[in-house]
């Protein structure tokens, strides 16, 4: 296995494309694949997130549906921890708990297996992006349904204009992340 070394000055933000009028006309869509498709940069993408995640001294990483699954992967293995991965309604072949979530124009449900995570378990949550937060405190009610101790969310964006991050706070969770873009 080769370690990449540490790049502390590299711009995350330079290796994120922005992808204009996508999905709809007005929106700018922030393409992680490109920072991901880097080895260099989603290294030190990882190396950043685990740093933050390392203080609150996690059981496990509890990554979101789908592209959480990425960093929380990757995060979970350069740590030493286990994975534990929230899924849309459906997508788990075993036992599920799940919580039903207001979206803008409709309701969604997320689901991880039972027994996955279990009372007294500390965990961080971690997704690519941090919109509206509707996604991030749906999974917070789901941990704490099952009696875990959510330490904080980590994201490699927010979209700070969409106020995900204020309402992780004034719900009480701690919300970290790699990088901000002012809009949409």
């Amino acid at each position: 296995m080769i370690a990449l070394p540490p790049q502390p000055d590299l711009d995350l933000a330079s290796l994120v494309r922005t992808i204009p009028d996508f999905p709809k006309s007005g929106v700018q869509f922030r393409d992680i694949t490109t920072l991901i498709g880097d080895a260099v940069g989603f290294a030190e993408s990882v190396r950043r997130l685990s740093a933050l995640a390392a203080v609150h001294r996690p059981d496990l990483i509890v990554a979101v549906e789908a592209r959480g699954f990425l960093f929380g992967a990757a995060m979970a293995t350069a740590m030493g921890l286990g994975l534990v991965p929230v899924r849309k309604a459906g997508k788990l072949p075993g036992v599920t708990i799940g919580v039903d979530y207001e979206l803008e124009y409709g309701v969604d449900r997320l689901e991880l297996h039972e027994g996955a995570v279990l009372p007294g378990h500390r965990v961080v949550l971690v997704d690519d992006l941090l919109a509206t937060g509707g996604t991030i405190l749906a999974t917070a009610a789901l941990m704490q349904s099952v009696g875990a101790e959510v330490a904080g969310a980590l994201f490699v964006i927010d979209l700070p204009d969409l106020g995900g991050s204020q309402r992780l706070q004034a719900a009480g969770l701690l919300c970290e992340t790699l990088i901000a873009f002012d809009g949409e």
